[in-house]
Parts: structure tokens; C-alpha cells; sequence
């Protein structure tokens, strides 16, 4: 899957100076050049702590929901690179508590900096904002829709682990119907030959559209509400919290928040060489005791994020050329 030879304009046509607002312009060539640096980025950082790709570049986060992950991983990939982070949380201290729009944002924040990672609870409002914005427009999360770079990490972290992607059985369980980190790693996967079972209570499964997609470009797909009879034929279980915050009734949410959880007798059930993966943050679906079970990943996923992050910044700012001939 990673391939060494990257030219200077194989990465300036796939990704110079481009919005990243879902996982569905991706293709199978961006997916290898943006690992092979990913790996760069780890040998590099591990080996020099920071680089100076993008000296005197400024990093716009704009986060109007809460984020640890996402945020800081952003901020820390700029700064390892050489660059400058602003930031605006929550909204608060932006111009849209005055009813200032999104067009209207985007126009303003592109004039003070090179690129903007955004996050917002509305669906498509980060399209809204890049619509006018004169720099690049980075998705970090849209309400129910997208997450594309927390869904690149997430494969990432599959193909780090594994060594491979395809031929994989893939389990994804939770929230599969308002999870934005699920519909982004769905979409990536239709790219690549796996068996896929989704586990979830029937209220939130993936929905049909997805499974259809799935399923028309030839992935073996299955659902399941029993992790119990599912998890021994895994070898990578990606597994998501149910999201209080997506619910509109308290009650529905009640019914559905504790219904799966990983312990260590379950796993015994599973392959030596499971993978468990998880964006975080989790509530009750994965007891403590699982931490530190070699087969626990969401750790090291979460380190992965800052190296893949340095790595689509470098490639939207040009700052991987030198970097790309190494």
C-alpha cells in the first residue's frame, strides 16, 4: 500500500492548497503519499523533536464545540513544524455572537493566516466557511456529517498495525447513526477489499445509504447487535462512544448509552493480534483495565494524529517537498 516514489508534483496536483471538508475526494494515490510522509513525520519528531517546514506560517483553529484530541493535535503537528497557531473557542470571542455569517468568517480569517482547521455543530457549516476562503479549509468536524482527518488517522492507524488494510475483518461498533468518525471511516474503506460488520442497537445503525454504497462496491457486510458472537473473527475492532450530545431526547439516550462494553474476559474471546481502536473520548464502553492490553491501540492512534496532521499541513502549505525527496 505505501509506496516511496512521491515527485514534487504528484503532491502539489493531489494536495497543494486544497479545502479538506470530507474523505470523499481521497484517492488510493492520496492515501499513499499522505502515509509514506505520516511515517516520515514519526521518524523525523522522534528523532529532532520539531522541523522547520512551515516557519512563518499561521494556523487558524476555529473550534465553536468542544475538542482535546482534535485541537490540540492540530496545534502541536503547526508547531512542531515551525509555525504559529491563533485560535477562536468555542465562538465566544468571534464576530458571529454579533450575527456575523460564516461567508463573512471565512473571508476575514483567510487574510490572517495560511490555513484553518474548523469545527462546528452544524452539518456542512465548515463547506459554508471554505466557500469563501481564500486559504485552506480543514474539516475537523461538522455536526453528524464529517471528520476526515480523524478518519485518516484512524486508517492510518490500521495500516500501522496490520500492515495492510485489505483482506482485513473490520468491526465497528456504537453510535454508527450520528458517529461523524464512522461515516468518514466508511467512507475510506469502500477504497480497499474488507469484510466489514457494524455492531449497534437498531436505533443507531449505519444508515441503509451507507450499507448500500458498501455493498455495491463489493465489501462483505454484515450487522450485528452481539459483540459477544462477532469479536472472535476480528482483527481490528474500531469502537465509538453513543453521543449524549446528538440526542434530542434524554430518554432515548438512556436506553442505549451502556448497552456494549470491551472487558478483559471478553477479550479472551477474541484473536491474539485484535486491534482495538478508538477516536475517544470514551464514557463506558471500554473498562480501564483494557489500557493495558497489548491489544489496546486508541493510545497510539492518538499519537498517530499528530504525526498525520503535520503531514496535511506540510502538503496543503508545500512545506513536503524537500521533505518528500528525503
Amino acid at each position: 500500500m505505501i509506496v516511496a516514489d512521491m515527485t514534487r508534483k504528484s503532491f502539489m496536483k493531489s494536495f497543494a492548497q486544497h479545502h479538506i471538508l470530507s474523505t470523499n475526494s481521497f484517492t488510493l494515490d492520496d492515501l499513499n503519499i499522505l502515509f509514506t510522509l505520516t511515517q516520515k513525520m514519526e521518524q523525523r519528531v522522534k528523532k529532532h523533536r520539531s522541523l522547520s517546514l512551515l516557519n512563518g506560517y499561521i494556523l487558524a483553529t476555529l473550534f465553536f464545540e468542544p475538542s482535546t484530541r482534535t485541537r490540540l493535535s492540530f496545534e502541536t503537528a503547526m508547531l512542531r513544524l515551525g509555525g504559529q497557531v491563533i485560535t477562536v473557542e468555542h465562538g465566544e470571542s468571534s464576530s458571529l455572537k454579533k450575527g456575523e455569517t460564516l461567508e463573512d468568517m471565512g473571508y476575514v480569517v483567510g487574510q490572517y493566516a495560511d490555513c484553518v482547521v474548523m469545527r462546528h455543530p452544524d452539518p456542512y457549516s465548515v463547506d459554508r466557511l471554505a466557500s469563501t476562503c481564500q486559504v485552506p479549509v480543514i474539516n475537523a468536524g461538522d455536526g453528524a456529517n464529517q471528520h476526515p482527518t480523524q478518519a485518516l488517522l484512524d486508517l492510518y492507524t490500521i495500516y500501522s498495525e496490520k500492515k495492510r488494510v485489505n483482506g482485513l475483518h473490520i468491526g465497528i461498533m456504537g453510535d454508527l447513526k450520528y458517529g461523524r468518525t464512522v461515516h468518514s471511516l466508511v467512507d475510506l474503506l469502500q477504497e480497499y477489499s474488507v469484510q466489514l460488520t457494524f455492531i449497534s442497537h437498531p436505533s443507531l445503525k449505519l444508515p441503509e445509504k451507507s450499507i448500500a454504497s458498501l455493498r455495491n462496491k463489493g465489501l462483505i457486510v454484515k450487522e450485528s447487535e452481539s459483540l459477544e458472537s462477532v469479536i472472535p473473527n476480528l482483527d481490528v475492532l474500531y469502537v465509538t462512544r453513543v453521543q449524549e450530545e446528538r440526542f434530542q431526547n434524554r430518554i432515548d439516550y438512556e436506553k442505549v448509552k451502556n448497552l456494549y462494553q470491551i472487558t478483559p474476559s471478553l477479550l479472551r474471546l477474541s484473536k491474539d493480534a485484535l486491534s482495538i481502536l478508538h477516536p475517544l473520548p470514551r464514557t463506558a464502553e471500554i473498562h480501564p483495565e483494557v489500557d493495558t492490553d497489548p491489544k489496546a491501540r486508541y493510545f497510539k492512534q492518538v499519537q498517530n494524529g499528530i504525526y498525520l496532521r503535520m503531514a496535511l499541513l506540510s502538503l496543503l502549505l508545500g512545506g513536503a517537498r524537500d521533505l518528500a525527496d528525503a
